[in-house]
């Protein structure tokens, strides 16, 4: 008897587990549902800068030798590139001492004196001609140094790529919802959007990611330089993402 009251009770139990579970009520139901989109363009615009520096015991002729190389600088940034935007920044001026040795113990040290003056200045450069940035650069580089280029969107792409950009979220958030109205055994158009949040909250940050050539940190050009290679450049092209949440109730 015992033997099978064990068998009943094992079967009644593999009954109960091979029972269809039932779903969950779904009625009255807040899902909340993160969606992402993406889109990608060829970079449009690079931003240069260009820099020279002096050093010089005499700091008047260290800073007149940097005025007239930025002044050459631009004139022929102007020539290569009429419809590009010149900026001129960073200009400075301070000691260079020789390096210090420590006096005997006992002795005070004494008063540092400067050997020379370093001068310098930089030229920010934003351009859309990307055909013609080798040459240009090229050119400003027979006086002036490339310190650093980099690639990226103009303002009016970018408008333009904000509005493709809501587009491919708010379809991911569509897209995402159906699936789980599938999942979930019901029908899309029992759904009703509550809440969308494009990145309104402060809760999510912009996402950006550029590809392309990116220049930094090049030698000066050296005073009476021969004419430089062009450089070879690849704009790349830039990613910008956005981040959605969509609140979604089921009637």
């Amino acid at each position: 008897m015992k033997y099978i009251a064990a068998a009943v009770l094992m079967a009644c139990a593999v009954s109960a587990h091979a029972a269809p579970l039932e779903p969950l009520p779904t009625n009255g139901a807040l899902i909340v549902v993160p969606a992402f989109g993406e889109v990608k363009h060829v970079n449009d615009q690079a931003t240069i800068t260009l820099s020279v520096e002096e050093v010089d015991k005499d700091k008047a002729l260290a800073a007149s030798r940097v005025n007239q190389k930025m002044k050459q600088g631009l004139e022929i940034v102007k020539k290569a590139d009429p419809q590009a935007s010149l900026q001129t920044q960073g200009y400075y001026t301070y000691p260079v001492y020789p390096e210090e040795v420590a006096p005997p113990p006992g002795q005070p040290r004494k008063q540092r004196v400067p050997t020379a003056w370093r001068v310098g200045q930089s030229l920010q450069v934003v351009t859309t001609s990307l055909g013609t940035l080798p040459k240009t650069v090229a050119a400003a580089q027979s006086i002036l140094s490339l310190n650093n280029l980099h690639f990226g969107l103009t303002p009016e792409t970018t408008r333009l790529l904000d509005d493709q950009r809501i587009a491919a979220t708010y379809l991911n958030l569509n897209e995402r919802v159906q699936s789980i109205a599938r999942a979930m055994g019901r029908k899309v158009g029992d759904a009703v959007l509550d809440t969308v949040d494009f990145e309104g909250s402060g809760n999510y940050t912009e996402r950006v990611s550029i590809a392309g050539s990116r220049v930094m940190a090049m030698a000066p050009a050296a005073a009476g330089a021969p004419a430089v290679e062009e450089p070879s450049f690849e704009p790349g092209e830039t990613t910008l993402t956005m981040r959605m949440v969509g609140k979604v109730r089921f009637k």
